[in-house]
């Protein structure tokens, strides 16, 4: 009786996992789709906040106004290339796994953490040594909104990139059919570093 109740629950397992795999190659995957529409919702928000930061540019007479420091150029530019870089990374983290290489994924996933981290830093040296503050006017009051709201993305991203990371220790949770949390994972830090590029662009070089 005993093995044919472990008989049954590894059938289950079994069944699971073809299922799982069949979602993930041979279905569209609704938990994606879920991630998909969550980042639409987010950059409808993103968008909001572009549309009125042009819209400040347009109706102003000078901008950035008058006594406004202008902007650092070269450390935006070094983050800027860590931040387009680490998705460069993190896609090699699931490349790795899709061949049952957790241990590749798990070294390439710390590494993108680390340049996320990095970029956070370099952001916080940033408005540490910026000459304005976000009351000084409506040009440095949307840049802190800007940039601030996109780090508080980064750090969710970081986020994510750990709890893969904690879940990948236990075995077998993350397989070449069974990858959702680092594919997830990915396609946010993608839509993070999508949305530094179009904010640098409008912030620092237009």
């Amino acid at each position: 009786m005993q093995g044919s109740t472990v008989d049954t629950s590894q059938a289950a397992m079994t069944a699971h996992q073809q299922a799982e795999a069949a979602g993930h190659h041979g279905h569209p995957d609704h938990r994606l789709f879920g991630v998909y529409v969550f980042l639409f919702a987010e950059s409808m928000i993103f968008l909001g906040l572009f549309a009125a930061y042009l819209t400040f540019r347009a109706v102003s007479d000078v901008w950035p106004p008058e006594g406004t420091p202008e902007l650092e150029l070269l450390l935006p530019t070094v983050n800027t290339i860590i931040l387009v870089s680490s998705s460069f990374v993190m896609n090699r983290g699931n490349q790795a796994i899709r061949k049952n290489d957790v241990g590749g994924m798990r070294t390439w996933f710390l590494i993108t953490a680390l340049m996320g981290l990095v970029f956070l830093l370099g952001q916080g040296y940033e408005y540490f040594t910026n000459e304005f503050s976000l009351t000084d006017n409506l040009f440095t009051s949307t840049f802190y909104v800007l940039t601030g709201f996109h780090g508080l993305h980064v750090t969710f991203g970081l986020g994510l990139i750990g709890v893969v990371l904690l879940r990948s220790i236990k075995a077998g949770r993350y397989t070449s059919a069974s990858h959702f949390g680092p594919e997830a994972a990915e396609i946010y830090w993608h839509f993070v570093d999508v949305v530094w590029i179009v904010l640098f662009t409008i912030l620092y070089l237009l």
